[in-house]
């Protein structure tokens, strides 16, 4: 029986844990949770962090051009990033492989063959792509959706079979559940003009996506007939206790 394909995507509060520095606690609980369901299931991440990395060893002064010292920070923190995954992912039997893409890749089609094969094949050979964008030269991801729209385009491109979204809440909520200060979350969607109306937009303190860039990613995934979950990326076993249904999170069907 062949494995089911899931991209997952990680923002930078998740890796961080919403502190000032990734967390190897959290790497280790990822690859822990992929080890477990790697007999059942393929992984691609797509994931931030490279500019936090950074943070925990430099701090580069600048002249207001803000974007181009993010772009430095995130050339030095990209290697760091990969180092950890790898170091926390190899105690556990895991390989990994990184693939810096841009947005321009997704508009030419050799090189969206070649993005397919290349990621195909690491697969095929047991390799866990480890996916970002090459801020060095793009700073579409600095600027707006922290990945959330990289990953949707790359989980179209391989036809994964779900599109794993981890953030920093329970999935939606209701707006008016926010506003009462109970959060209460939204299990299924179908519609997403309508729930735009619940989302506040608001923006992660590390990264730059909000709950709205992740629906408009979802709106990609759903276009390619790929459901979308929102989870929290912040609980232990947060992977396996989705795919269990055992936690709460954002459902959106196809």
């Amino acid at each position: 029986m062949s494995r089911k394909r899931i991209l997952l995507k990680i923002g930078s509060n998740t890796l961080t844990k919403e502190t000032d520095q990734i967390s190897r606690g959290k790497l280790e609980d990822i690859g822990r949770q992929i080890s477990l369901l790697k007999d059942d299931y393929e992984f691609i991440l797509v994931s931030s962090g490279a500019i936090a990395a950074a943070k925990q060893f430099v701090k580069l002064e600048h002249n207001g051009q803000e974007i181009v010292v993010k772009q430095a920070l995130a050339a030095i923190g990209q290697p760091h990033l990969m180092r950890m995954f790898q170091e926390s992912f190899r105690e556990l039997g895991l390989f990994t492989a990184q693939c810096l893409l841009s947005y321009s890749d997704f508009e030419n089609k050799k090189s969206k063959a070649n993005i397919k094969n290349t990621i195909d094949i690491l697969v095929a050979n047991n390799f866990i792509p480890i996916i970002n964008e090459n801020d060095t030269v793009a700073a579409d991801e600095i600027q707006f959706g922290d990945n959330d729209k990289l990953a949707a385009l790359t989980a179209a491109l391989l036809k994964v079979d779900l599109l794993l979204i981890a953030t920093n809440t329970d999935g939606i909520y209701t707006k008016q559940s926010l506003e009462n200060g109970i959060p209460e979350t939204i299990t299924e969607v179908s519609g997403l003009e309508g729930i735009k109306k619940e989302i506040s937009g608001s923006k992660s303190s590390h990264g730059t996506g909000g709950m709205l860039s992740k629906v408009e990613a979802a709106t990609i995934a759903k276009k390619a007939g790929i459901e979308t979950w929102i989870v929290n990326g912040l609980k232990e076993n947060f992977i396996t206790s989705a795919l269990q249904g055992s936690a709460d999170y954002t459902k959106i069907k196809i």
